[in-house]
């Protein structure tokens, strides 16, 4: 327990450095197989690794530039948005009028009282957005930075690791290696597959219910969909928001609603087997508890890399003795197929 205390806390206090080599050594293994190619085309391995980051920045460019593009042609119904929320709050003053008793001037009073301490709340918000900002700019700087340097010295660091290892398990520790490779590189690119799925599916009913800014918050709601569970219900939940403050009907609440479950239907049971696998097969109760323990450690970075990470540690319990139990309870227990499916695939008759 003391071991495990100590882990924890040197994983939260190690934060700020952790992160991104975290997260350069998972995109590192995402585009080494682009690397290997291009090499193979006779390509220096540096220019080769410097054309997989370029690609990388310039998908990070184009999300950025589609999201500010929405973002600034809803800024120009800003004023008309400030209208809408005016008149929710007023009727919500009636509301508390009618019901609680408190007329509209002692409402008006007790928001005045919190007025001062309001605008220091908002000036510390500020201050926190623009240290975000900043904070993350170092961060994706640092990202590139070690994406490089993971992918140039890629044969000297496993070199490092079969030297860790007795000679007996070399060959084991070659298959984990390749193994947590695997796992990465289908789960990342299955991931990025799936987002670009959801903005399709998002994009068709959002436009079908007629809500305003469909495209952005298509994007908003795939893009979400790197924090498992959480993100896209939350992409969601502002998009019926945003149908409430323009004024929508219960209709077009219910219309945002059925997409919602239209897309997760699609996407549990057509996208997630179809581009992700069944490659990071661990089952739901420690998919919310890593999700949960990864944002209290790392925060949301904590929960965009907890499922990657914990597949890498269920192939590493996979491949050693003592560690399988656990990776047996991390993982999901295969059931035999018992569909149409499966009993023509068991049947020997059925083979040709």
């Amino acid at each position: 327990m003391l071991l495990f205390f100590l882990v924890v806390a040197g994983l939260y206090f190690a934060r700020p450095f952790l992160v991104p080599v975290c997260f350069g050594g998972l995109l590192a293994m995402l585009f080494l197989p682009a690397s290997r190619w291009l090499q193979s085309k006779g390509l220096p391995r540096g220019v080769a690794i410097l054309l997989c980051i370029l690609f990388f920045v310039s998908i990070c460019a184009g999300i950025i530039w589609l999201i500010s593009w929405q973002v600034t042609d809803l800024t120009s119904e800003a004023s008309h948005i400030e209208q809408k929320i005016k008149d929710m709050i007023k009727e919500i003053k009636g509301y508390i009028n009618k019901n609680f008793g408190i007329s509209s001037s002692q409402q008006d009073q007790l928001l005045n009282s919190q007025q001062q301490a309001g605008s220091s709340i908002t000036q510390g918000i500020l201050s926190v957005i623009t240290s975000g900002v900043m904070s993350f700019l170092i961060d994706f700087i640092l990202v590139l930075v070690y994406i490089f340097l993971f992918m140039y010295y890629r044969t000297h660091i496993k070199k490092f690791v079969l030297q860790l290892v007795p000679e007996k398990q070399k060959n084991n520790a070659r298959q984990i290696i390749a193994d947590i490779q695997k796992v990465s590189q289908q789960y990342l690119t299955g991931l990025g597959m799936m987002i670009v799925g959801l903005w399709i599916m998002y994009s068709i009913g959002f436009s079908i219910v007629e809500l305003k800014y469909a495209l952005f918050f298509a994007v908003l709601c795939g893009l979400l969909e790197i924090i498992p569970f959480v993100g896209n219900l939350t992409g969601n939940l502002l998009a019926i928001l945003m149908v409430i403050i323009q004024g929508g009907s219960m209709g077009m609440i219910v219309g945002v609603v059925i997409t919602y479950a239209i897309v997760q239907f699609l996407q549990t049971y057509i996208l997630e087997p179809l581009v992700v696998g069944a490659e990071v097969n661990i089952n739901p109760l420690f998919t919310i508890i890593v999700l949960v323990a990864g944002q209290l450690v790392w925060g949301i970075a904590g929960m965009v890399m907890a499922i990657p990470l914990l597949g890498i540690m269920k192939i590493i319990c996979d491949h050693i003795e003592p560690l399988k139990p656990y990776g047996f309870l991390i993982g999901r227990e295969s059931k035999k197929k018992t569909g149409l499916f499966g009993k023509l695939k068991r049947n020997p008759s059925t083979k040709s």
